[in-house]
C-alpha cells in the first residue's frame, strides 16, 4: 500500500475514531466484547469461552470500558432483587 494511501486511511480514522490510541484500543474492545455478548445472547460465561477470557476478567473489562448496567435496588443499598409487588 503506497504511503499517501497509508496517510489518507489515517486521517479518515482520526475523524470517526476516539483521538488517543488508548481511546482506540478500548473502543475496539469494547466493540468485540459487545460483539461476543450479542452472539451469545447475553451470556457472559459463554462470551468469555469466545474471546479466551475467563469470565471474571471479562465482567472487570466490561466494569472498565462501562458496559455493566446497574441494578436499581443495588444503587439504594438494597439486594439487587425486584421486590414483591403485594
Amino acid at each position: 500500500m503506497p504511503i499517501d494511501d497509508t496517510l489518507r486511511d489515517t486521517a479518515d480514522l482520526e475523524e470517526a475514531a476516539p483521538a488517543t490510541l488508548k481511546e482506540r484500543l478500548e473502543d475496539y474492545e469494547r466493540q468485540l466484547i459487545l460483539s461476543a455478548l450479542n452472539a451469545h445472547r447475553g451470556h457472559q460465561g459463554r462470551a468469555a469461552r469466545f474471546l479466551g477470557l475467563l469470565p471474571t476478567t471479562l465482567h472487570e473489562k466490561m466494569k472498565r470500558l462501562g458496559l455493566l448496567r446497574r441494578r436499581r435496588a443495588t444503587e439504594e443499598g438494597g439486594h439487587g432483587l425486584a421486590s414483591d409487588p403485594r
